[in-house]
């Protein structure tokens, strides 16, 4: 049988203008482009102006990258603090991550502030974006491509992932020729059918009041919680489960709670995503 495999690219950036440009900061912008592109969109659908959308992302993503980055940090202490460390390598944000689960902490925090001051419904905003986001999640997977970092168990599929080495993720008496599985990919394949699923399911039940959040929680917590099982890269450990596993069990039962609840308490039409009594005086055109 001929051996097959994924490469890993040569090099996680290139140089413009004597600039750094790093693939890993190019694929998290895209991602963020992405997901205001598909949020404005259905924004608008909604009856409201899709501008909207990116003056509550003005707060949200800023929160979101640095709640991230502190989540990441705490979770993989040993690669920042110790012997031989520099704590400085905590503020390099280019050279990769950015924990979701912090991002989705802080950025729930962000996106509070600025929907109140775009006077739009939080729980709306969140069914509105949430698409998009497990969108930009997915397009962010290939900057861990690129940084060659976030790879699984070593494994002889024909699809195993080629890492340069040394990696300080892998054991220094592990052979060159170690393949490991691709969990970017797995992950990438997850969120885009996890966002097509959530337009469908939107389209066809017309999930509001928080519903559509909800699902986004339990689907993409269900799928990372398999994921994380399969990674190699040092991370803490509570009871047998790495930290990002717990986080994801957690926010999978936050998203049942909150679908049970919204299921339970708003049982009408969501007419607008406005606050109540802060509708617009004149409808947006279209």
């Amino acid at each position: 049988m001929q051996h097959t495999s994924i490469p890993s690219p040569s090099s996680s950036s290139f140089t413009v203008g004597g600039f750094e440009v790093h693939y890993y900061a190019l694929f998290i912008l895209a991602g963020i482009i992405a997901a205001l592109f598909v949020g404005s969109a259905r924004m608008k659908r909604r009856g409201a102006d899709g501008g909207l959308v990116l003056d509550i992302a003005i707060w949200a993503v800023p929160f979101g990258i640095i709640g991230g980055r502190i989540f990441h940090v705490l979770t993989h202490t040993a690669d920042y603090f110790g012997d031989g460390k520099n704590i400085l390598e905590v503020l390099y944000i280019w050279k990769g991550g950015l924990a979701i689960y912090g991002a989705l902490i802080f950025g729930l925090i962000g996106a509070a502030i600025g929907a109140r001051f775009a006077n739009i419904r939080l729980m709306s905003f969140l069914d509105v974006i949430v698409p998009g986001v497990l969108l930009a999640q997915a397009i962010g997977r290939w900057g861990n491509y690129f940084n060659q970092e976030l790879f699984g168990l070593p494994t002889t599929l024909p699809w195993g992932l080629e890492i340069s080495m040394p990696n300080p993720a892998i054991p220094a008496d592990m052979p060159y020729e170690t393949l490991f599985l691709p969990t970017f990919l797995y992950e990438f394949i997850w969120n885009i059918v996890g966002f097509a699923l959530l337009l469908l399911l939107d389209k066809r039940f017309d999930l509001r009041w928080g519903k559509l959040f909800a699902v986004y929680l339990m689907y993409y917590s269900l799928g990372r919680f398999w994921i994380e099982g399969l990674r190699m890269d040092p991370t803490d450990y509570f009871f047998g489960l790495r930290t990002n596993q717990w986080s994801a069990v957690i926010a999978a039962l936050i998203g049942l709670g909150i679908f049970l609840y919204q299921r339970r308490n708003h049982t009408g039409v969501e007419t607008s995503v406005y606050r109540e009594g802060k509708e617009p005086a004149t409808t947006p055109a279209e």
